[in-house]
């Protein structure tokens, strides 16, 4: 079993969907006959798109929530639909001690990501983080550790 995080991009391009889907089934796919246990936070861009990808391969999904007003406050009305279907699909739903979203949950959410992965996936442009706990953060904390990263990033992507 091969125990797979997700850090990236929340804001990607719509033209840059695509490109970031496949390069992830290519960065994905040599585990899926290993068990592949993808674990994300489900916000919308890149952790969306691993879930969907790791279901795809046939991998288990286990989602960490931020807090328990993380689908009210967080998910866009239009974006319901695939986040509940994300989450029914999951064989796991872990919250964080935190009754409303913001940094401090957040950033205790990417800590139980990279507290129980074997690697990380990073849908990251190389720039660094705007604030604590942004995709940089986030790959910074797993290197430091000794995690290994994998960078997605295809040419052509984009964020908004």
């Amino acid at each position: 079993m091969t125990r797979i995080g997700i850090t990236g991009h929340s804001n990607l391009a719509a033209d840059s969907v695509p490109l970031v889907r496949e390069a992830l089934t290519e960065a994905l796919s040599p585990y899926s006959d290993s068990g592949l246990v993808g674990i994300s936070c489900l916000a919308r861009g890149a952790d969306q798109l691993f879930a969907e990808v790791v279901l795809e391969l046939g991998g288990r999904l286990e989602v960490v929530l931020p807090s328990v007003d993380y689908r009210e406050a967080k998910v866009e009305p239009h974006d319901l639909e695939r986040f509940d279907t994300l989450l029914m699909g999951s064989v796991l739903v872990r919250y964080m001690p935190h009754r409303t979203a913001g940094r401090d949950a957040y950033e205790d959410a990417n800590e139980a990501v990279l507290g129980g992965i074997d690697r990380l996936v990073a849908v990251w442009d190389g720039r660094p983080s705007g604030g604590r706990g942004g995709t940089g953060d986030a790959v910074g904390t797993a290197r430091g550790r000794g995690v290994p990263v994998d960078v997605v990033w295809p040419d052509g992507a984009r964020r908004e």
